[in-house]
């Protein structure tokens, strides 16, 4: 944490790159997490893919109504609010999400970037075109009873969630901010990412390619004990208090 600290303190430029374990404490389910209720049989990766979605469009809008349901009930934590505050003390800070949830920009971070698209967006399955989903639309599958996805204005095709699945490409636009800025911090802090979904996973090393330090704040060990990579192991959002904690930064 010394270490960590002392880097922190010499570095203007910094970028929080972040996956599910940011979200965790805020209710949020990871990929590990068992899934209740009616979606307790089914795989994550198995629905959030185009293949889904063309067999069973109504499971597919359903599961991700559900989880924009979750997303709503939940509260940014200590993690997320760790990173606003390090911003309002003076540090150029960005952020680089895997995260679809909107809770960076709920603790009131400015101008994230989410390589992974966002649960609060939409977008036409065969066109492609942005959609703005009305409240009807908004509508939560109740238990045992899917959704059937509303239809766009433009060409009829079915409205699906304006993420990435597997097997797709990550928007261009994001990607390219996501670089520029890797490129361009002097510390990187990487808090609850797996580090096993490329090419999102290259960001440590791109960082670290251009001479930056990169920080893991992680409930394993993934860092490998390159140069200028160090692991901090915790919950995101202890481990980030104490951090700021550090600094001077309450």
């Amino acid at each position: 944490m010394q270490r960590a600290a002392e880097v922190l303190m010499t570095s203007k430029r910094v970028v929080f790159f972040t996956g599910a374990g940011i979200s965790a404490d805020s209710g949020i389910p990871t990929f590990r997490d068992k899934l209740t209720g009616l979606w307790e049989k089914h795989d994550p990766q198995r629905l959030e893919t185009a293949e889904a979605f063309r067999e069973n469009p109504a499971l597919v809008w359903g599961w991700y109504l559900w989880r924009r349901r979750q997303v709503s009930q939940a509260k940014p934590n200590s993690a997320h609010l760790s990173i606003t505050q390090l911003a309002k003390a003076g540090w150029d800070v960005s952020v680089v999400t895997q995260n679809i949830d909107d809770l960076h920009e709920r603790a009131d971070s400015k101008g994230v970037v989410h390589l992974h698209g966002s649960l609060m967006s939409a977008k036409c399955f065969a066109c492609h075109r942005p959609v703005e989903l009305t409240s009807e639309q908004l509508q939560i599958a109740e238990e045992g009873r899917l959704v059937e996805p509303p239809r766009c204005a433009r060409c009829k095709g079915r409205l699906r969630p304006g993420v990435v699945w597997f097997k797709e490409n990550l928007p261009e636009e994001a990607w390219r901010s996501a670089v520029r800025l890797v490129r361009n911090c002097e510390l990187l802090i990487s808090v609850g990412t797996s580090g096993v979904v490329t090419p999102a996973a290259d960001i440590p090393d791109m960082a670290l390619a251009v001479g930056a330090t990169v920080i893991h704040v992680n409930l394993e060990d993934v860092g490998l004990d390159r140069a200028n990579e160090m692991m901090l192991l915790g919950n995101a959002g202890e481990v980030l208090q104490a951090l700021l904690r550090s600094v001077g930064v309450e």
